[in-house]
């Protein structure tokens, strides 16, 4: 806090403060000020450090008793700085810190992120399609994964504790298959620029095909127990209903505009990698058990789509054990170039996330290994703007129901 000098030490040469205590003591990080309220309102601060903030996320709640009038999401609690860093390190280097971003979904933001580099360096679509399955093949597993994490915790949100254990259980065969693939257990740096950091270990194709015929049953029971429930479709239906036009107008992706009944992924309008070559299906909101787009349809969206995924993980491995098996010849680092440097350009290149669309835009000045500039739209971002929306009028109660349903991460959204 700067204040002015007192008039022993003050210098001869008046010197013009940028803030004065008057300034500091009318300025304010809230929205709303005390001395504004009506006689029935009162700021609640939900947040930073609420468990179902998900994360450092501070909540501005205004109030009249227990009705929510308005939202104020505050950003800034984690200072990633991810966006700086990038402009001083080299396009390989940047990797470990696209893992941090979304970091129970790491592999699918290397996914994206790589593809980007690929494309500016020409070689995007020329690599051995074995390296192609096994990327798809790591990032469907992770993005069953983070909808696991979206759905457990989702589950303590609204007071069911059981779903979140059992999700934590399964989910964590993910990682120990993950760990053995990558050698970490979150943060992988596995898929890299032209290549992958090594290729699948020995025996993994079969210890795959097993999880994944035990998976499905596991989800089965998940929806009995959770989605079925009379107290969660109570707590869930026809809460924090988003029109699928509001959904587009604030560029919301993922699951999220899906639950609002827009049949939209990436994965099928972009056809990148080789989805294109795999048979699935894009699950959407219709309401079946209260309006389509609430909370109860974007819970449901992420169930069906751990379905979807395990039959993309099923047709991989088939790919990886029939038409593209292991070889002494294979080498997945083949073509990682050495020097990374792409020509002159600005791209923009995206992928379907398990939160929605992670895009990035790359300028590269044609001279350096080091990227002038990358721009990451985070997907957590845009799904958070829509929060206040969402939440005028309804119940303080159903506040913390909408703000699990939109399943976002901070490490993403303060980037």
């Amino acid at each position: 806090m700067l204040l002015p000098p007192n008039e022993e030490n003050r210098p001869k040469k008046e010197i013009q403060y940028q803030y004065s205590p008057e300034h500091l003591s009318n300025s304010s990080p809230n929205k709303y000020k005390l001395e504004d309220l009506k006689r029935q309102e009162m700021i609640i601060n939900l947040g930073p450090q609420h468990p179902s903030t998900h994360g450092v996320l501070r909540l501005e709640v205004l109030t009249d008793g227990e009705i929510v009038v308005d939202v104020v999401p505050h950003l800034g609690y984690l200072h990633r700085c991810f966006e700086k860093h990038t402009e001083s390190l080299p396009y390989n280097q940047i990797i470990p810190y696209i893992d941090r971003m979304d970091y129970v979904a790491s592999m699918n933001s290397e996914h994206a992120y790589v593809m980007g580099v690929e494309k500016m360096l020409g070689i995007e679509g020329k690599l051995p399609k074995r390296i192609e399955y096994i990327r798809v093949l790591v990032a469907e597993m992770n993005r069953i994964a983070s909808h696991f994490i979206a759905l457990g915790t989702y589950g303590v949100d609204i007071g069911a504790t059981t779903p979140f254990l059992w999700m934590m259980r399964d989910r964590e065969h993910i990682l120990r298959l993950l760990e053995w693939v990558s050698g970490a257990r979150m943060l992988y740096n596995y898929i890299w620029i032209g290549g992958l950091f090594y290729d699948l270990p020995l025996g993994f194709e079969e210890k795959c095909l097993e999880f994944i015929a035990y998976l499905p049953p596991k989800i089965k029971e998940t929806q009995e127990l959770l989605l079925e429930n009379k107290i969660f479709i109570e707590r869930t239906a026809n809460v924090g209903i988003l029109p699928r036009d509001l959904a587009i107008n604030y560029a919301v992706s993922g699951p999220i505009l899906r639950a609002s009944g827009l049949r939209y992924d990436l994965r099928k309008v972009d056809k990148y990698s080789v989805y294109p070559e795999l048979d699935f299906e894009i699950p959407i909101g219709k309401g079946e058990m209260g309006t389509t787009g609430d909370c109860w349809d974007r819970t449901w969206v992420r169930l069906l789509e751990c379905y979807e995924s395990v039959k993309i993980i099923q047709q991989c491995l088939e790919k990886l054990t029939k038409e593209h098996k292991r070889t002494k010849e294979f080498d997945p680092q083949a073509f990682v170039p050495k020097k990374i440097r792409p020509p002159k350009m600005d791209i923009y290149v995206r992928a379907e996330n398990p939160k929605g669309e992670l895009g990035f835009f790359f300028r590269a000045d044609g001279k350096s290994d080091i990227p002038f500039r990358c721009k990451a739209r985070g997907c957590s971002f845009s799904n958070l703007s829509v929060l206040p929306e969402l939440s005028k009028g309804i119940m303080i109660a159903d506040l913390i129901a909408i703000v699990g349903s939109l399943d976002f991460v901070m490490g993403e959204v303060d980037r």
